[in-house]
C-alpha cells in the first residue's frame, strides 16, 4: 500500500509565489459586485415583505405608505450600517400594537417624532455598548410580549377579516365581535378565507411540482390570488389606498404631555431593540447550520446592529414611515434563499422603494380584508406552541402568562415590566426554596438536601442534622450548585462535633465529591485538585486518567492491592479499571440519573427520533456529545475503525455500516449525515505505513475500504482537501481530510442515501476535529475545492 502515498511535494493551493514585492503597484480598483445568489435571496425577501409592510401599516391605523416607506429604510439604512448582514429590518409585527397605540392617543406626525426619538436612544445605547444586556430579559419574557402582541393583532384584524372596523383595545374588540359576526359581510369573509386557504395550502404541496412552487413565498401568493379572484370577481370590497407621495405626512414636533411622551419613546425602543438584538442572535444560529456560510458572514455585532436600527429608526421617522424592527421571518427567508452577503438586505430595500414609487396602480388592487387575513394569520403565529413546551420545560410558564396577559389587557411596557417582577420572584423563590430530609437506611443516616443551601436553609439543616444521633453514620447529600459561607460554617460546625463525640459523617455532592467537608474551594482545587488529592470536578467525569487516587493513599487490602489477581493493572475484576467503572457509574446514578429519568422516560415511550447520523472514528478520545453539545436520542452514531463506509455490493461481509445507514435513512428519517474525521487517527498512520503483502489480518481487511481515500490524495488530477487559515501538519493530517471527501462520496453510491438526496430530504455534511487543540472544522466548497472551515466559538450571552 506504500505505493499508493502522496508524492506531491507542495500543496496546490500553496503553489502561488511566496516572495511578494514589498511595494506592490496599486491594481485597478474593484468593481461592485452582487453575487446571483444575493439577488435571488432579495427578490424572495421583498415578494415576502410587500404584502405584510402593507397590512403591517394596515394594522397600526398608519397611511399605507409608511409601510413600504420602512421597508425601504430597513433595507437600505439597517442594511448597510447594522452588525447582523443577513437580517432584514422592516415593519415588524411586534411593533403593530405599540404603534396603533402611538397614534391613537398622539396621531400620526407624532408618533413619527417618537420613531425619531427611539431612534435616538438606540444611537445612545449602541455606543455605550450595552446591547448584550438585553438579551438577560428572560426568553418566557420575550415570547410572551410577542404572544400578547399576536393575540391583539389577531382579534383586531379578525375584524377586517369580517368586513367591519376594529376597536382601540382588545377587550372592546372581543365585546363587539357577536355584533360583528351577525353584521357580517359576505364578499370581505369570502376574500379573507381565499387568502387564508392559500396561505395555508401553499406550503403543504406535494410533489416535485410542489417543491417549485413552494419556492414562491406563501405570502404573496395568498394575497396575488385573492386579488386576482376579487378583480375578477367583480366583489365590491374596501382596496388599498395609496395617496400622492406629496401630501404624506412627514415627522413633526411631539405634542402632548412629557411623561406619556417619555415612555412612548422608551416602550418602543425597548420593542425595538429587544426583538431586533434576538432577532440578531437567531439568524447567526441560522448562518452557523449552513455549512460554507460561516467562512463567509461574521457573526453578528450587536451593539453596531443597535446603531444601524437607531439609524434606520430616525430616517424612518423623519420620512414618515413605521418603526423599524429586525424581522425573524424575512430574515429566515434570506439565509434560507441562499444570501451571502448583506447586498441581499440592501437590495431588498431598492426593490421596496421602486414598488413603492412605480407599483402604486396594481397594489391599489388589493383588498383590504386580504391584507388583515395575512397579518391575523402572522399574530396566531406568534402564540408558539414550541415556546409554550419550552417555557413549561423550564418551569417558567408563570413569567410567560403574566406577560402575555398584561400585553393584552394592559399594554406592551406594562406587560413586559409585570413579566420581569413575576420573574425575579420566581428566581428569588427557588433560590429560597431548599428542600431537607432526613431517613435512616440500614443503620446509616442520610439527610438529603435538594436545592442552593443558603443562609434561609441554616435552621432546617440544623434541625435536620441533630435528628442523627451520636455515634452514628451519617451522609450529607447536597444536590445543589451554590452553598453561601453561612451554610458552610453551620454544616462544618456540626460534622466537627459528631465526629468528636465517636460518629462519621461523609459530605457529598456535585463540588464536594465523597471526602469530608472542607473549604468550598481550598487552595489547588481551582485546578481541579481536590482535598484528597483527586482531579474529579463536575466537568471532568470522563477525564479517568486523572481521577486516580493518589499513589502514596495507603492500601490495606482492599480489593486490587498489589498481588491480588485483579491489581492495578486493571487485569481483574477488582482491578483499578473495575473500580473506576463501578465509581462512574455509582456517580451517574447519584448525580445525573435524577436529572435524565423524565427525558430518557420520553424516550422509552415515543422511540428514537434521532434529527442526523452521525459516523466517526472508534477513536476513544472523539466524544461524540461532547463535541456536538448533544443529548440522548439527538444523534443515530456509527463507529468503526477510521470513520469507514465500505461501498456498496463488495463481497466483504462489512455490512454492519450499510444496515446502519439503512436504518437510518429508510427507518428513522434522519435528515443529514456526517462523516466526522480526526486528528492523530490511528487508521490513516496504517494505511500510510502498510507494506504490500504480507497476512490478511481482520484490521488489514477492513482498512482496505480506506484504500480509494490513498489513492484520491496520490491523485495528481485532483485538488487536495485542506484547512482554512493554515496547512495540514502532516501527511497524516491530509490523509485524514482526504479520507473524509472520500467517504461522503462512498455514502453517495449507497441506495437509499442516493434516493433521498434526490427527493431533497437529506443532506450530507463533512467534518474534522482536530483533538489537541479542540477545534472543529466543516467541509464547505470553496474556490480552489473542498476547505474544512473553522466553527467559531459561540459567545456565551448569545
Amino acid at each position: 500500500m506504500s505505493a499508493c502515498a502522496p508524492t506531491r511535494a507542495t500543496d496546490p493551493s500553496r503553489t502561488r509565489s511566496d516572495h511578494q514585492p514589498h511595494s506592490p503597484p496599486p491594481g485597478p480598483r474593484r468593481r461592485f459586485r452582487i453575487a446571483g445568489a444575493d439577488v435571488s435571496a432579495a427578490v424572495a425577501v421583498f415578494l415576502i415583505a410587500l404584502p405584510l409592510s402593507l397590512g403591517i401599516a394596515l394594522a397600526t391605523g398608519a397611511p399605507l405608505q409608511a409601510g413600504l416607506v420602512a421597508a425601504g429604510v430597513g433595507g437600505l439604512v439597517a442594511g448597510r450600517i447594522g452588525g447582523c448582514p443577513l437580517q432584514v429590518s422592516g415593519p415588524a409585527a411586534g411593533l403593530t400594537v405599540v404603534t396603533a397605540d402611538l397614534i391613537h392617543r398622539y396621531g400620526w406626525r407624532t408618533t413619527c417624532a417618537i420613531t425619531v426619538l427611539a431612534g435616538l436612544a438606540q444611537l445612545g445605547l449602541g455606543c455605550l455598548r450595552v446591547a448584550r444586556t438585553a438579551l438577560a430579559v428572560s426568553p418566557a419574557i420575550v415570547h410572551g410580549m410577542l404572544a400578547g402582541i399576536g393575540v391583539t393583532i389577531a382579534v383586531a384584524q379578525l375584524h377586517i377579516v369580517l368586513g367591519g372596523t376594529p376597536q382601540s383595545s382588545v377587550l372592546a374588540n372581543l365585546r363587539a365581535l357577536p355584533a360583528q359576526l351577525a353584521n357580517l359581510h359576505p364578499a370581505a369573509a369570502t376574500v379573507s378565507v381565499l387568502t387564508l386557504t392559500l396561505l395555508l395550502l401553499w406550503p403543504r404541496i406535494p410533489g416535485r411540482a410542489g417543491r417549485l412552487l413552494r419556492r414562491i413565498p406563501a405570502a404573496l401568493v395568498a394575497v396575488a390570488g385573492a386579488t386576482t379572484a376579487a378583480s375578477l370577481s367583480g366583489v365590491r370590497v374596501p382596496k388599498v389606498d395609496l395617496p400622492s407621495w406629496s401630501s404624506h405626512a412627514l415627522a413633526g414636533l411631539p405634542e402632548g404631555p412629557a411623561l406619556g411622551l417619555t415612555a412612548a419613546v422608551l416602550t418602543t425602543t425597548l420593542v425595538c431593540s429587544v426583538q431586533s438584538l434576538l432577532g440578531a442572535v437567531a439568524v447567526d444560529k441560522l448562518v452557523a447550520a449552513r455549512p460554507g456560510l460561516t467562512a463567509r458572514v461574521k457573526r453578528a455585532d450587536l451593539d453596531r446592529e443597535l446603531l444601524g436600527q437607531g439609524a434606520a429608526n430616525i430616517v424612518s421617522g423623519t420620512l414618515g414611515g413605521l418603526p423599524v424592527a429586525g424581522v425573524a421571518v424575512r430574515s429566515s427567508a434570506n439565509v434560507n434563499a441562499g444570501a451571502v452577503s448583506r447586498n441581499s438586505t440592501m437590495l431588498h430595500g431598492v426593490l421596496a422603494v421602486i414598488a413603492a414609487l412605480l407599483m402604486v396602480p396594481l397594489l391599489e388592487l388589493i383588498p383590504l380584508a386580504s391584507l388583515a387575513a395575512l397579518v391575523m394569520a402572522v399574530g396566531i403565529q406568534m402564540v408558539s406552541l414550541h415556546h409554550i413546551r419550552t417555557v413549561t420545560r423550564h418551569r417558567e410558564v408563570l413569567v410567560y402568562a403574566v406577560t402575555t396577559l398584561g400585553v393584552v389587557c394592559l399594554g406592551v411596557l406594562e406587560g413586559v415590566s409585570l413579566g420581569i417582577a413575576v420573574a425575579v420572584a420566581v428566581a428569588l423563590h427557588r433560590l429560597a426554596r431548599t428542600r431537607i430530609t432526613h431517613e435512616e437506611k440500614e443503620g446509616v443516616h442520610h439527610v438529603h438536601v435538594r436545592g442552593q443551601l443558603t443562609f434561609l436553609a441554616v435552621p432546617r439543616l440544623s434541625r435536620a442534622l441533630h435528628l442523627v444521633p451520636q455515634g452514628a453514620h451519617a451522609v450529607v447529600e447536597l444536590d445543589g450548585s451554590f452553598m453561601d459561607h453561612a451554610a458552610y460554617e453551620s454544616l462544618q460546625d456540626w460534622q466537627n462535633a459528631h465526629t468528636a463525640q465517636g460518629g462519621s459523617a461523609e459530605v457529598t455532592g456535585r463540588r464536594i465529591g465523597t471526602r469530608p467537608l472542607t473549604e468550598p474551594m481550598p487552595h489547588g482545587e481551582e485546578h481541579g485538585e481536590s482535598s484528597v488529592g483527586c482531579r474529579c470536578r463536575p466537568w471532568t467525569p470522563w477525564r479517568n486518567h486523572q481521577c486516580e487516587p493518589p499513589q502514596s493513599a495507603p492500601d490495606t487490602g482492599r480489593p486490587g492491592a498489589p498481588g491480588d489477581p485483579g491489581g492495578p493493572d486493571g487485569s481483574g475484576p477488582g482491578g483499578r479499571s473495575g473500580h473506576q467503572l463501578a465509581r462512574g457509574i455509582s456517580a451517574f446514578q447519584r448525580n445525573t440519573a435524577p436529572l435524565v429519568r423524565g427525558e430518557l422516560a420520553r424516550l422509552a415511550r415515543e422511540g428514537q427520533r434521532p434529527s442526523q447520523l452521525f459516523l466517526t472514528c472508534a477513536d476513544s478520545r472523539l466524544v461524540t456529545s461532547m463535541i456536538t453539545s448533544s443529548g440522548p436520542g439527538d444523534l443515530f452514531v456509527v463507529r468503526n475503525v477510521g470513520n469507514l463506509v465500505p461501498l456498496p455490493g463488495e463481497e466483504s461481509g462489512d455490512d454492519s455500516v450499510a444496515a446502519a445507514i439503512e436504518y437510518a435513512v429508510d427507518v428513522l428519517k434522519v435528515r443529514s449525515i456526517t462523516v466526522c474525521g480526526h486528528s492523530g487517527c490511528g487508521a490513516m498512520q496504517a494505511l500510510l505505513d502498510a507494506e504490500p503483502g504480507g497476512a490478511g489480518t481482520p484490521l488489514k481487511r477492513w482498512l482496505r475500504h480506506g484504500l480509494p481515500s490513498l489513492e484520491r490524495m496520490a491523485d495528481e488530477s485532483r485538488p487536495w482537501a485542506r484547512l482554512a487559515g493554515r496547512t495540514p501538519a502532516d501527511a497524516v493530517e491530509q490523509l485524514c481530510l482526504t479520507n473524509v471527501v472520500q467517504q461522503l462520496e462512498h455514502l453517495r453510491a449507497h441506495e437509499s442515501v442516493s434516493r433521498a438526496l434526490r427527493d431533497g430530504t437529506l443532506e450530507l455534511h463533512g467534518m474534522y476535529f482536530h483533538v489537541g487543540e479542540a477545534q472543529a472544522y466543516l467541509l464547505t466548497e470553496a474556490e480552489y475545492g473542498k476547505v474544512f472551515g473553522v466553527v467559531e466559538a459561540a459567545d456565551r450571552s448569545a
